[in-house]
C-alpha cells in the first residue's frame, strides 16, 4: 500500500521491485501534473496516464512489461470515490469493488454477489446508488469479510493491512478525504467488530 498524492493511494500485487518502480513513476507523474496545472490530478486521469505508460512497455523489445497489478484508489471532488485496476498491458477499468492477486476471481465473485444483495437486493440494478448507501465501517467490514471468506481464515491484527480514503463523518476531520493506512489498534478494532458480528 502506497500513498501517491494526499487523496490518492494504491495497492500493488506482483513483483515488489516492479511495484516500487511503478509507484515512483506514478508519484512523479502526479507531482508533475500538480506543478504544471496547480491542482491535484484526479484518480481517473492518473489511472489513464499510468495505463498509457504501461502500454508503451509492451511495444519495444528493450523494455519488459512490469509484473504487477495496480489498484488505484482515490477521491475525486466532483465524482466521489473511485477505484481503478491497471494491468501491465495498459488496460485499466473502474470498479465499485475489486480484488487483485491470489484468488482474485473468487474474491471478485464474492464481491459481486455481496454487491447485488445491497440496498434490499437491488444492488445489481443500481450499483452506484448501492455503493453510496454504504457506511465507512460497512465498506471495511465487506473487505475483511471477503478476505476471510476467500482465504478461509480468521485474520489476526498483524496479518492484514487496511488503508482508506473516506469523506464520511465517521472519519476524523484531520484525515477526511486523505489516503491513510490504519495503525494496528484500528485494524484490531475492525477485526474484533467483524468477529463479534459472526
Amino acid at each position: 500500500m502506497f500513498g501517491l498524492t494526499p487523496s490518492i493511494g494504491c495497492v500493488m500485487t506482483g513483483l515488489m521491485a516492479d511495484a516500487k518502480a511503478q509507484v515512483g513513476r506514478t508519484q512523479s507523474e502526479a507531482a508533475e501534473f500538480r506543478y504544471k496545472y496547480g491542482y491535484e490530478i484526479t484518480p481517473d486521469a492518473l489511472a489513464r496516464r499510468m495505463a498509457d505508460i504501461n502500454q508503451v512497455y509492451t511495444q519495444r523489445a528493450a523494455m519488459r512489461p512490469l509484473g504487477i497489478a495496480m489498484l488505484l484508489i482515490g477521491h475525486d471532488p466532483v465524482i466521489g470515490p473511485q477505484v481503478f485496476k491497471l494491468d501491465p498491458a495498459g488496460y485499466y477499468v473502474g470498479f465499485h469493488a475489486t480484488a487483485a492477486g491470489q484468488k482474485q476471481q473468487e474474491a471478485m465473485n464474492y464481491l459481486e454477489k455481496k454487491w447485488k444483495r445491497l440496498e434490499g437486493a437491488n444492488g445489481g440494478d443500481d450499483a452506484a446508488a448501492a455503493g453510496r448507501g454504504l457506511s465507512r465501517d460497512k465498506v471495511i467490514e465487506i473487505a475483511i469479510e471477503t478476505l476471510s471468506t476467500v482465504h478461509s481464515t480468521d485474520y489476526k491484527c498483524g496479518e492484514v493491512e487496511i488503508s482508506i480514503i473516506s469523506t464520511s463523518e465517521d472519519e476524523p476531520e484531520a484525515t477526511r478525504g486523505r489516503w491513510r493506512v490504519f495503525d494496528e489498534a484500528e485494524v484490531e478494532k475492525h477485526l474484533l467488530a467483524y468477529g463479534e458480528k459472526d
